[in-house]
């Protein structure tokens, strides 16, 4: 039973505690148990259950199913057809987990664990070889030789800049000074980005172990887990962890009596997506402001408290593992040739299968989008995706045959990132886009340098103008400067990031630029102060949806006659259109 966050907003504690009442009931306790797993991927069919044997997957519970699926399903391994998930695409149910074009397309490697284990209990993770990568580690493999193998891996990290990991450990264990550390970056904060939230509260075992790796690696006797509060469950399930791993002496002084001593606290953070830029995010551990400083120094040699640190995001630690168990050829042969193994995406908006998504590096944007994600919602077209979150950008249809790459997607205006990809259908803006995520990217600067707090908030003014009929042609050169300005003169990744949005819009969409300048026009119908919305009275047969939801009164007329809206009235808030079953609303 998937136990995750996504799930359990959705009642899955409630289906849970149904389904053990149920088992006790029929004295069942002991021959079927129950495991709560962490995030399955496939969020938005929660809460769901994989039955087994038999991979019997079902979707879209409630507590009132469990007694059925413990009467029919557990006792008599009949299957329940209302319960089974409903391709989008083919509208066939589907029986089997293994059979759903959302998990057949993807390559787990990480996410697949996270199925196979209950998040608090340490045993589970012993079961499947966890912390055999460690134990192999100490007794076979220098510092030296573990940098090595991560090294040929082509391991870069998963947070956003896809630096070379072994590069940077590599550095780290050469710094002088014998006090390191290592810091596991769980500030996630890219709206609609959740991967590293469901690693770690679905495998925080998995975590601690890459850490340990990598602590033996680069010479460090302590380690920190950095994540938000706002993500309670992946601090109470890496608390959890990190206290097993204590009492099970694998976290400790001499550990394994092998003499090596290395411990893990973990750090809270208040929400600050500034924090996310290493920088900030050891400031803000050493009880300070999180601001970045410049990059004159580097971490690596002057981090945390001023001692040489190494800091990588979640996804990072959770690979190093398979790559000391495996070996790095294995995890080289999957991706690119310089992106190596698997990424998780986050795949939200108008897309009919959304969720956590594991491909291999070097997967096409078109896979994930349509194979994965079975394409748009409501029989619309794709307009565009942007992938790599608020400093991302934002790329056409007919760029969506590029490879998932660290360099592809650079050149093309865009970024990996940490991993999300939001699908945009042709009711989408695109200079509405670029108008929300610098309005989110003011919000969440720190305001230290200059060119960040006043670029982004200038860049801001000029795009908001612009989607409000007051902007001029000559905006978009100054815009184009500022943005380049911003881009080069910023102190952290936030600011030199920020100007993405904005240019990969003008550069793909300049089209829509031009309507909204020229026209006073807003092609997609969603910049208020340019649209209006008006009924066709010929479409119109007075049904009185329309009138009887506006809050503000502005539809006039007769049961069973075509209705008028007042435009003086009418505050465009389109609870008309979403109401009207005859497509009497037209936007103009």
């Amino acid at each position: 039973m998937c136990g995750g966050t996504g799930c359990r907003a959705s009642g899955a504690q409630d289906v849970i505690d149904a389904l053990i009442k149920g088992l006790k009931k029929k004295k069942l306790e002991k021959s079927v148990q129950i495991r709560v797993t962490g995030c399955h991927g496939f969020c938005e069919q929660g809460p769901l259950i994989i039955i087994e044997p038999g991979n019997i997957f079902y979707c879209g519970l409630k507590p009132e199913d469990a007694d059925e699926i413990i009467a029919k399903t557990i006792l008599k391994g009949e299957v329940i057809e209302r319960l089974l998930y409903v391709d989008p695409v083919t509208s066939k149910k589907v029986r089997t987990e293994s059979e759903i074009p959302f998990y057949r397309a993807q390559d787990r490697q990480l996410l697949a664990q996270n199925m196979q284990v209950d998040p608090c209990a340490i045993e589970d993770y012993i079961a499947i070889g966890g912390y055999s990568a460690f134990a192999k580690t100490l007794t076979e493999l220098s510092p030296e030789e573990v940098i090595k193998e991560v090294r040929i891996s082509g391991l870069r990290g998963r947070g956003g800049a896809g630096f070379p990991t072994a590069s940077k450990w590599a550095e780290c264990r050469s710094a002088p000074g014998e006090e390191k550390y290592v810091i596991c970056n769980a500030d996630e904060g890219d709206p609609g980005a959740y991967m590293d939230r469901s690693v770690l509260e679905g495998n925080p075992h998995l975590v601690i172990e890459g850490m340990m790796i990598g602590a033996w690696a680069i010479g460090a006797e302590q380690g920190y887990i950095y994540v938000r509060n706002e993500y309670a469950l992946a601090v109470e399930h890496a608390r959890i962890a990190v206290q097993q791993a204590r009492e099970y002496g694998l976290l400790g002084n001499n550990i394994l009596g092998l003499g090596f001593s290395f411990d893990i606290n973990i750090g809270r953070g208040g929400g600050a997506f500034a924090c996310g830029e290493s920088t900030a995010l050891m400031a803000s551990l050493e009880g300070k402001v999180g601001e970045p400083r410049a990059k004159d120094v580097h971490t690596v040699t002057d981090g945390l408290w001023h001692k040489p640190t190494t800091l990588n995001n979640v996804e990072t630690w959770a690979n190093v593992p398979s790559i000391i168990s495996n070996g790095s050829a294995w995890f080289a042969g999957k991706g690119t040739k310089g992106s190596k193994g698997t990424k998780i995406f986050a795949l939200t908006g108008q897309v009919k299968n959304t969720g956590l998504v594991e491909v291999a590096m070097g997967t096409s944007l078109r896979s994930i989008v349509f194979d994965i994600g079975g394409g748009a919602i409501n029989g619309r077209a794709v307009k565009a995706i942007q992938t790599g979150g608020p400093s991302g950008g934002c790329l056409p249809l007919d760029k969506l045959d590029l490879p998932v790459d660290f360099d592809a997607l650079n050149e093309a205006g865009s970024m990996v990132g940490s991993g999300g990809i939001v699908v945009m259908d042709e009711k989408t803006c695109m200079v509405d886009v670029a108008k929300y995520f610098l309005a989110f990217l003011l919000d969440e600067s720190c305001g230290k340098c200059v060119p960040c707090r006043l670029g982004i908030d200038r860049m801001l003014e000029i795009v908001t103008d612009i989607t409000e009929g007051r902007g001029r042609p000559e905006q978009i050169d100054l815009l184009k400067e500022l943005a380049d300005t911003v881009a080069s003169a910023s102190l952290c990744g936030l600011g030199k990031t920020a100007p993405n949005p904005v240019l990969s819009t003008l550069r793909y969409f300049p089209e829509e630029y031009e309507a909204h300048i020229n026209e006073k026009r807003c092609p997609a119908g969603v910049c208020q102060a340019l649209i209006k919305y008006e009924i066709d009275t010929e479409q119109c047969n007075g049904c009185g949806a329309c009138q009887h939801d506006c809050p503000h009164d502005a539809i006039e007329g007769k049961k069973k006659e075509a209705h008028v809206i007042d435009q003086l009235v009418c505050q465009k808030c389109g609870i008309c259109l979403s109401v009207c079953k005859f497509d009497s609303i037209i936007v103009t």
